[in-house]
């Protein structure tokens, strides 16, 4: 019997006691590794580039540069970048929401117990899912910049990947899109590349951020 290797995770915030929490947390799962910290963006991005790890706990207020710059460069500049989770202590902080817009893979509150950081980190490493698509929902509302008019991408959806967008909004994985729409995995990962392509984003987050930026959400 073969056994995963641990999910490696690097923390970056700027306040040690909070680092270290999330540490004890964490290192107490035999499934997870934190292998790395970093105390500001411009450390954060240099540590992960390095360390290469699965997930990244990314604080949005740091000093040099915000979380929000961090996750870019991250993404734009590594080939098979982590999963990048905002801790933040307000969840309708138009940071997190840039944050999301920016490509982090979901957020969490830094009042969260230990069970929901875990789960968590779990999550993000191990599925394609949203993480906590209703928080998502809910900044979206608050923040989203809204369209006068559809951006032309909605038109250019299929009616299988409007459907395929809707299921992500509701932080359905592929295997659960698929069981739910009567189709193969093959044909609902195919489909979430197309969705991917067409509303040009770059995963899951980002796409249901923009669905629900075009009105999409609430149309049919």
């Amino acid at each position: 019997m073969t056994t995963c290797p641990p999910v490696r995770i690097v923390l970056a915030d700027d306040e040690r006691m909070v680092r270290s929490a999330l540490r004890a947390i964490l290192s107490a799962e035999p499934d997870l590794e934190v292998v790395g910290e970093a105390a500001t963006g411009a450390e954060a991005v240099s540590v992960v580039r390095e360390l290469r790890p699965d997930v990244v706990l990314m604080d949005v207020r740091m000093p040099e540069i915000d979380g929000i710059r961090a996750t870019e460069q991250i993404l734009a500049t590594l080939d098979d970048p982590p999963r990048i989770v905002v801790v933040t202590t307000f969840e309708n902080d138009s940071y997190v929401y840039d944050a999301l817009r920016a490509g982090a893979a979901g957020f969490l509150l830094k009042r969260s117990d230990a069970d929901a950081l875990v789960q968590a980190v779990r999550l993000v490493s191990h599925t394609d899912t949203l993480l906590f698509p209703s928080a998502v929902r809910a900044l979206a509302a608050e923040h989203a910049r809204a369209y006068p008019t559809p951006p032309p991408w909605v038109a250019r959806l299929t009616g299988r990947e409007n459907d395929v967008l809707r299921l992500m909004a509701q932080g359905l994985t592929n295997a659960e899109i698929a069981r739910r729409m009567e189709v193969g995995p093959a044909t609902v990962k195919s489909h979430v590349a197309a969705v991917l392509a067409k509303t040009g984003t770059r995963d899951r987050t980002q796409a249901v951020i923009a669905a629900y930026e075009a009105g999409f959400m609430n149309a049919r």
